[in-house]
């Protein structure tokens, strides 16, 4: 899994029969200080996450697949989670 940001979505007018009705998100991964970790991510949406929100993606396929209720899917990430804090330990 990975922490990233929402900065974007896909419009698609034709997609995958598993990946209709489905949200398509662009995320830009985050370090746990905030800042940009590499390239950006595209993922299906499982909770409805918006632009600018923190979220937690599933980035291993069968989790991915199973966060959006589509088993046997070509999914290989999914925002299963919207973050509220972010707590370090000293």
């Amino acid at each position: 899994m990975l922490i990233g940001r929402v900065i974007g979505d896909i419009v698609a007018t034709q997609k995958a029969p598993s990946h209709e009705g489905q949200k398509i998100l662009i995320v830009q991964p985050l370090n746990l200080d905030g800042t940009d970790r590499g390239g950006v991510v595209l993922a299906l949406d499982a909770v409805d996450a918006g632009a600018g929100e923190r979220v937690l993606v599933a980035t291993e396929g069968w989790s991915a697949m199973t966060a959006v209720g589509r088993p046997h899917s070509p999914i290989d990430m999914a925002v299963i989670g919207v973050i509220d804090a972010v707590t370090l330990a000293a």
